[in-house]
């Protein structure tokens, strides 16, 4: 029934205007705004809905969105060159290295948050 619909995902923000500009200037990203709303546009066609919530929004306590990379090193590095903190889980199953890549075994990933505190990946393809 659905599968020919061209599926998108969403997830929330506390403002639009707030984040815009990390997703189109430090991270890249394609991003048109109606309604209201931001669209990221992905490479191979996806798209993704960034709906404000305001002072009702709540940041997701996973991964919203995650960005396949060939190089994570470099990425990571680029990415922290433009301002972009990576998230640090020492203790834990998930035990990341001094620039925030989990080595423990599965792909390289590394996690960070947008300014409205989602969490975002880079992961090695």
């Amino acid at each position: 029934m659905l599968a020919s619909s061209r599926a998108f995902s969403g997830f929330s923000v506390d403002s639009t205007e707030s984040v815009r500009d990390f997703y189109a200037g430090t991270l890249g990203l394609e991003v048109s705004e109606a309604n209201g709303m931001l669209t990221l546009h992905l490479a191979g066609g996806g798209t993704v809905i960034v709906y404000p919530k305001g002072r009702a929004h709540q940041p997701a306590s996973f991964t919203v969105l995650n960005f396949p990379v060939p190089e994570i090193e470099a990425v990571v590095d680029s990415l922290s060159a433009a301002g972009v903190v990576f998230e640090h889980y020492e203790g834990s199953p998930m035990q990341t290295d001094e620039k925030g890549i989990f080595r423990g075994g599965g792909p390289l990933i590394a996690w960070f948050k947008d300014p409205a505190g989602n969490i975002f990946s880079v992961i090695q393809d």
